[in-house]
C-alpha cells in the first residue's frame, strides 16, 4: 500500500473536517503521549523477563529462621499514592515483627 501526495493530502483534509482545526493539536499531543506510556511500559516488560533469575535450588538450612514476611508480589501500575500506602503499610509489618522478637 503506497500512499502519494494526493492520498495524504485528502487524509489531512478529511482530519480537520473531522475534528477541526482547533482540537487537532490536542488530538495529537493526546496520542504522542500514549506512544510513550505505551513504550515506557514496554520496555518495562522488556526488562522485567530480562531480569528472571535462573531457579537454583536451595540447601537446607541448620535451623528455620525466624518468621519472614513473604515478598511483596509486583502489582500492576499504581499511582503514587497508592505505593505510598503499600510501603507504609509494608513498613508498619516489618517493624510489629522486629517488636515481637525483641519481646522474650
Amino acid at each position: 500500500m503506497n500512499l502519494g501526495a494526493p492520498e495524504i493530502i485528502l487524509i489531512l483534509v478529511a482530519l480537520v473536517l473531522l475534528f477541526g482545526a482547533k482540537k487537532l493539536p490536542d488530538l495529537a499531543r493526546g496520542v504522542g503521549r500514549s506512544l510513550r506510556i505505551f513504550k515506557a511500559e514496554t520496555s518495562k516488560m522488556n526488562d522485567d523477563d530480562d531480569d528472571r533469575p535462573t531457579v537454583v535450588q536451595a540447601q537446607p538450612q541448620a535451623q528455620p529462621a525466624p518468621q519472614q514476611i513473604p515478598p511483596a508480589a509486583p502489582a500492576p501500575a499504581l499511582s503514587a499514592e497508592e505505593q505510598a500506602r503499600q510501603l507504609e503499610e509494608q513498613a508498619a509489618r516489618l517493624r510489629a515483627a522486629a517488636q515481637a522478637d525483641k519481646r522474650p
